[in-house]
């Protein structure tokens, strides 16, 4: 039986076939396995590309999250040396304000003193021109010319030591 199946011509083309498959394999063992070999060597370079790509990508975000950092403390800094300084100036002006509700309270008060001796001069002036003019009249009417002439006499004689 052994040999019937020897001899049988599909078991020949059989064992040709396993041959040549083992020929064409053997042929073609090398290049495929250099190819996967590359290709797996590609592979192993794209993979510790990835990897350098991924720890710099961290490294520069942890430069970044550094840098965020530096600059929000920055900006508190400028916010509160903003605050002082808007406080401080805030201050200057109420002291300025003082300063100048001051003067012109005190400006004020010069021309309440000065409007208030004015009119005291003015009634003053008033007074001693109705004064004058009733002593004018109470002297017309009550003194003789003798008389009148010995006061204009003498109102002459006391001018220069009263001018003077």
């Amino acid at each position: 039986m052994l040999l019937e199946i020897i001899r049988d011509p599909e078991f020949s083309v059989a064992i040709a076939f396993v041959i040549a498959l083992a020929a064409v394999i053997r042929m073609a063992a090398a290049p495929i396995a250099g190819a996967l070999d590359g290709r797996a060597a590609r592979i192993a370079a794209e993979l510790d590309e990835a990897r350098q790509l991924r720890e710099e990508a961290q490294r520069m975000l942890g430069e970044y999250q550094r840098k965020q950092r530096d600059a929000l403390k920055e900006a508190e800094q400028i916010v509160a040396l903003a605050k002082s300084e808007a406080e401080r100036a805030a201050a200057q002006a109420e002291r300025d304000l003082a300063a100048a509700l001051e003067r012109r309270q005190a400006q004020a008060l010069e021309k309440i003193a000065l409007a208030e001796a004015k009119a005291a001069a003015e009634v003053r002036n008033t007074a001693v021109d109705v004064a004058v003019a009733a002593a004018r009249r109470m002297l017309a009417q009550e003194l003789d010319a003798p008389r009148k002439s010995r006061l204009i006499d003498d109102a002459i004689a006391e001018l220069p030591r009263l001018l003077h």
